[in-house]
């Protein structure tokens, strides 16, 4: 493997919308989701693993997740795991963990990406970021990977790329805001638009220079704790300072302000699993087109429906169609599959009425 090559796997979402099954103490991504025998953290992982090396490849997390990624991780070290002790949003996570990485190989070239993805072409993803991977290289490039778009969805922020060129990677014009459905169509009309799926390449040096010229008081803040990193006293300065960083994402501190982005459509499939109807579409049905995770079933007049229990757990259905039905220990969620967006909205109000031990 190559020694240059990085990884920021991140790690510290809540998922909110998978409620019940994911909640603040326990998120998607430390849960089996797919029924694969592994949770998405550890798919995540051992497919980046695939082409950078184990001790290469730190996890961002909330500290209150550190026993999580260690237990799911076994060949991850303690000192991979790079904790957040306030949330700020990704862009002084991102900026810490590459300084972090700096200072182990200042030639290193990395990729930021989510833990909690759907992929299934492994070999194509690889193929992809070692492509940005070869360009971060020899060039100042910062790099995505786009998304070609299906539909006019409405849930993800788009890519908008130069026309006219035969290179993959294409040079990003501006990044687009998530749109409402007519500029959605319109987009995929355009034909130079991809969903931004938030897996980023560059080198190390470059997303440094970049913080430095456009969030220079970020640089400075984490900049000054470089002497302390990956030694003992990283962990103290980090507490002391990292709750004084602006709550910024690496989009708007750094991605839309730089000239150098590139981005290459993505060869291989994908799904940010970010509801529960798009873990509905990437499962496997039956013949009136239920999805069943875990649970054993017995259906009737059921179709359309995204069922998930305990392991075994027998679900007996009748005259449901287009539901949402997850069981979870002191939950039960029995919601319509077109409403699923107002989940976060619901799991506030039980909150609000039952307490915080539900979420």
């Amino acid at each position: 493997m190559n020694k240059n090559y990085y990884a920021i796997l991140m790690a510290g979402g809540v998922g909110s919308r998978f409620w019940p099954v994911s909640t603040s103490s326990n998120p998607k991504q430390f849960h089996d989701m797919l029924g694969s025998g592994k949770t998405l953290i550890q798919k995540t992982f051992d497919r980046l693993n695939k082409f950078i090396p184990t001790e290469n490849i730190l996890i961002l997390t909330n500290e209150r997740y550190n026993d999580l990624v260690l237990e799911q991780l076994p060949k991850v070290k303690p000192e991979q795991v790079v904790l957040e002790p306030a949330m700020r949003n990704t862009a002084p996570c991102i900026l810490y963990a590459s300084l972090k990485i700096q200072k182990m190989n200042p030639n290193a070239v990395m990729i930021v990406a989510p833990s909690d993805h759907w992929i299934e072409d492994e070999d194509a993803f690889e193929k992809d970021v070692i492509a940005c991977f070869d360009k971060c290289e020899n060039e100042n490039a910062l790099c995505t990977l786009g998304i070609q778009p299906t539909f006019p969805n409405t849930g993800f922020g788009y890519i908008e790329f130069e026309k006219g060129s035969d290179e993959n990677l294409k040079k990003v014009s501006q990044f687009r805001e998530k749109p409402d459905y007519e500029t959605a169509k319109e987009f995929l009309a355009q034909g130079n638009f991809l969903w931004n799926a938030g897996i980023f390449m560059w080198s190390v040096a470059t997303i440094v220079e970049a913080f430095k010229n456009y969030q220079p008081s970020q640089y400075d803040l984490f900049g000054g704790g470089m002497s302390c990193y990956n030694t003992p006293e990283e962990k103290a300065f980090i507490q002391e300072n990292y709750a004084k960083a602006d709550n910024i994402s690496i989009d708007y501190a750094i991605l839309e302000q730089s000239k150098s982005i590139y981005t290459l459509p993505a060869t291989f499939d994908w799904n940010d699993l970010g509801t529960w109807g798009a873990l509905y579409d990437k499962l496997d049905k039956d013949a009136n087109e239920n999805a069943v995770v875990n649970a054993q079933v017995l259906l009737e007049n059921a179709k359309g429906n995204m069922i998930r229990s305990p392991k075994g757990k027998v679900v007996v259905v009748d005259g449901l169609e287009d539901y949402v039905i997850v069981d979870k220990e002191e939950v039960l969620l029995i919601y319509p599959k077109d409403k699923q967006q107002d989940i976060k909205k619901v799991l506030g109000q039980v909150k609000d009425k039952f307490g915080d031990q539900f979420a």
